[in-house]
């Protein structure tokens, strides 16, 4: 099998399924108080924050040494900062 004939379908998919989950979002939950927006949120951050420490990190990590972690929390605090101004 082509790379192509994996990735596009895949991707496609991808984008397909993330559209209809979205429109079930805002379906089910768009009256939702904002505590469970809230904590809906946090989940997804975290699972996001998980995916990006397990595949980046490591290849930071062999470049960068012990900057990694200082890097990665002024990466974090700037995007903290940018959203609340």
């Amino acid at each position: 099998m082509s790379p192509r004939r994996y990735v596009f379908p895949l991707w496609n998919g991808i984008a397909l399924i993330s559209g209809v989950a979205a429109l079930l979002g805002n379906t089910l939950l768009g009256g939702a108080p904002p505590e469970v927006l809230a904590a809906i949120t946090a989940l997804a951050a975290g699972a996001i924050l998980a995916m990006i420490t397990d595949t980046m990190v490591p290849e930071a990590f062999e470049n960068a040494h012990l900057l990694v972690g200082l890097i990665t929390v002024a990466g974090f605090l700037t995007a903290f900062v940018l959203s609340h101004a």
